[in-house]
């Protein structure tokens, strides 16, 4: 992995791991001080956050967020509408300030941007966008700066407010963790989807420009990730169903329909630890229309669940050791405490999986692993925002 990671980052395909470069050159330190904005776009609703941050080492002293649903019409219509709507709903949050906590001295209010659809970022507050994801189909979109889209927007709503950064929840998660711990060295995702986010030194980096991962090439995401692990269990059930005929004779409608079978489901199935395995036979029953299973079929069940679990916690712990490795900070020469700050459904829900990435990364590193503290760190997609917009601050040198 770490060898891979080094080939990354030399030149634009040149490994089949993209080190993509987010252009975060400061991450907060603690002693950040005023307000600011984070702004969360990443699924059908959208977050805006608010946060106070103290300084001198006294972190934030308020954090507010409000969450809106996107109307379904704006995720197909015109780019101008989707981030009109954005804005407009930014002012309204704005406009809900409590005296006291607005700006003052004429300063602009300064926003980080969590985006998490495949964009092409060129520099630390701008990124075009490649491509969408998810239920948007807002062709206009594409190829556009989405930084300038919202930077539009909201001047025509007469909010003065300025994007600092453009990040994805990988570096939120970074920057979240990192404020609060400096021996923070990596953030981490294993949610929907696995990304990971490290600061490199700029001469290990010949490359500036990264390219974004195509379509059916990212494997380990797809084996480590809580977006795929449904499929792939139910690829093994139909797979065994149609050879081997372990449900009977059965109608395999719901069990050849994709991504019918989804990771919290196999969650469930897998820490199932009543005697008879109720919740398997429920979730048989009721997901995949396979009524009638006995006792060792579902004990065949659950045993797949866990074989594909755990290879996707094994892999993601070797993923987190090649990074430590990378850097420098896997115990076998510097000693010092070293912090991975987690984030994501999977790693938070799925217990087996979480535990048994702990322990793949204990077994990896040995007796070095005392020096390796992994935590969950929760909402880097929106505090980390608005703490790499602090860290970003045009104002931050300014007295």
């Amino acid at each position: 992995m770490a060898d891979e990671m080094c080939a990354g980052l030399e030149m634009e395909g040149g490994s089949r791991v993209k080190m993509l470069l987010s252009y975060v050159d400061k991450l907060p330190t603690g002693r950040e001080e005023g307000l600011f904005y984070g702004l969360d776009l990443g699924g059908t609703n959208f977050r805006v956050l608010k946060v106070q941050l103290g300084g001198n080492d006294k972190h934030a002293i308020s954090c507010e967020s409000r969450e809106v649903a996107i109307p379904p019409h704006l995720m197909s219509g015109s780019s101008s509408e989707l981030f009109g709507f954005i804005a407009s709903e930014l002012a309204k949050f704005v406009a809900d300030e409590e005296k006291g906590t607005s700006l003052s001295n004429g300063k602009t209010r300064e926003l980080g941007f969590t985006f998490s659809f495949p964009v092409r970022q060129r520099s630390v507050a701008s990124g075009t966008l490649v491509k969408w994801t998810k239920a948007f189909s807002i062709e206009d979109a594409v190829g556009k700066d989405v930084v300038a889209e919202l930077q539009t927007a909201m001047q025509k709503q007469g909010l003065d407010m300025h994007v600092a950064a453009l990040i994805n929840d990988a570096v939120g998660t970074l920057a979240g963790a990192r404020y609060y711990d400096e021996d923070v060295v990596a953030g981490v995702i294993f949610g929907t989807g696995t990304n990971a986010a490290y600061v490199e030194k700029a001469n290990a980096i010949p490359k500036w420009e990264g390219e974004l991962p195509s379509s059916g090439q990212m494997i380990y995401e797809k084996l480590t990730s809580g977006m795929y692990l449904g499929e792939i269990v139910r690829r093994v059930l139909l797979k065994l169903s149609l050879q081997s005929a372990i449900f009977g004779e059965i109608d395999h409608t719901k069990l050849k329909t994709h991504f019918h079978l989804r990771t919290p489901h196999i969650s469930a199935m897998h820490h199932d630890d009543t005697p008879d395995l109720k919740t398997v036979e429920e979730k048989l029953k009721e997901i995949l229309e396979i009524a009638g299973t006995s006792l060792e079929t579902r004990k065949m069940v659950v045993e797949i669940c866990d074989i594909v679990a755990r290879r996707a916690a094994r892999l993601a712990a070797a993923g987190l050791a090649g990074i430590l490795k990378k850097l420098g900070r896997d115990g076998s020469v510097d000693k010092r405490r070293s912090v991975i700050a987690i984030d994501g459904g999977l790693f938070e829900h799925y217990s087996k999986f979480s535990k048994c990435l702990e322990t793949t990364l204990n077994e990896l590193l040995g007796e070095s692993s005392k020096f390796i503290v992994v935590k969950h760190a929760d909402d880097g997609s929106g505090i980390g925002a608005a703490l790499i917009a602090a860290s970003q601050s045009q104002y931050r040198n300014v007295e």
